[in-house]
């Protein structure tokens, strides 16, 4: 089953490219609520790796998210995700040489957080540009020490049914799992955050800790982890589980491969674009293949997807 077959089965509303055909008018960027505590001020800033490009207005950002485990409405997550306690926050890490359950201090050094400004490409068509605040996957993995025969990276997200009230429903196998190959989680480009305009993730955005992997399809950047697993085998994730025919465990952004039931050729920018504004093209790994193709040279990104 889709995503969108998924949902009409059972019967929720929400979900699909139709809901957000009026976004420009719902979030207007010059009346944009911004984050007031600021608890990031002083992270390092101007990242080469940063996009320049507009950001989407806080308010967009933090009221127009996929997070099942809330409700599979865009709204739902800002509605019901206020219950969640983040605090404390332990992370389970095995297959590494430090391993066992950590607290974010321990897993990260504030003293490294910095702001990367990175494109989100969602597989429905629409997308964003979010400052978030983090710190490189890469370097968290170089501290933990994989075991050598470690080639996958799984993450799973916290699966509580007493604060999620998504968790009822049977539209995934819970709790939600996502999985990188071991040198795509270490390319400087992917991203452990744990904040966004310069204030603590909103938990309808993955509090506390989420993924961002901004090549990829937004749902690849799982939210709420509380767990890393590395493994020698490829992990099962969610979507291609659910739907290996939709969804590839790569699900890299690529505009010349096309989701069975809609063209990925351009896309909705959130905040910006109304219905009436032609959409603007989708750029290969999302605008980011100097950075990654070489990650998957001599791949058929047709079959690999």
């Amino acid at each position: 089953l889709s995503r969108r077959d998924f949902i009409h089965r059972w019967g929720f509303v929400g979900l699909g490219l139709a809901s957000f055909n009026s976004t420009a008018a719902f979030f207007d960027q010059e009346k944009a609520r911004q984050p007031t505590a600021g608890v990031y001020r002083n992270v390092q800033r101007n990242s080469p790796l940063s996009s320049s490009e507009k950001l989407t207005a806080y308010d967009a950002v933090t009221s127009y998210n996929n997070f099942y485990e809330f409700g599979t409405g865009k709204t739902d997550p800002a509605r019901y995700a206020h219950s969640l306690i983040t605090d404390p926050w332990a992370v389970a890490i095995t297959g590494a040489q430090k391993q066992g359950e950590m607290g974010l201090d321990q897993l990260i050094d504030e003293r490294e957080l910095e702001e990367r400004v990175y494109r989100l490409r969602c597989v429905e068509g629409w997308s964003m540009v979010i400052p978030w605040i983090g710190v490189p996957l890469g370097e968290v993995i170089r501290k933990l020490q994989p075991d050598s025969s470690a080639r996958f990276v799984e993450f799973v997200t916290l699966a509580d049914r007493q604060q999620m009230p998504g968790l009822r429903s049977r539209v995934l196998d819970w709790p939600y799992r996502e999985g990188l190959r071991l040198d795509e989680a270490m390319h400087p480009l992917a991203f452990l955050a744990v904040g966004l305009y310069g204030d603590y993730l909103p938990n309808q955005n993955g509090a506390p800790l989420r993924l961002v992997v901004p090549w990829k399809y937004g749902f690849k950047s799982i939210k709420s982890i509380v767990a890393i697993r590395f493994t020698r085998e490829q992990p099962v994730t969610s979507w291609n589980r659910a739907n290996p025919r939709e969804y590839g465990f790569y699900s890299n952004v690529n505009p010349q491969v096309d989701h069975p039931r809609w063209s990925q050729a351009r896309e909705r920018r959130i905040g910006e674009d109304s219905f009436f504004t032609p959409k603007r093209e989708t750029l290969m790994f999302n605008g980011y293949a100097q950075q990654v193709a070489h990650l998957y040279s001599g791949m058929d990104l047709q079959r690999y997807f």
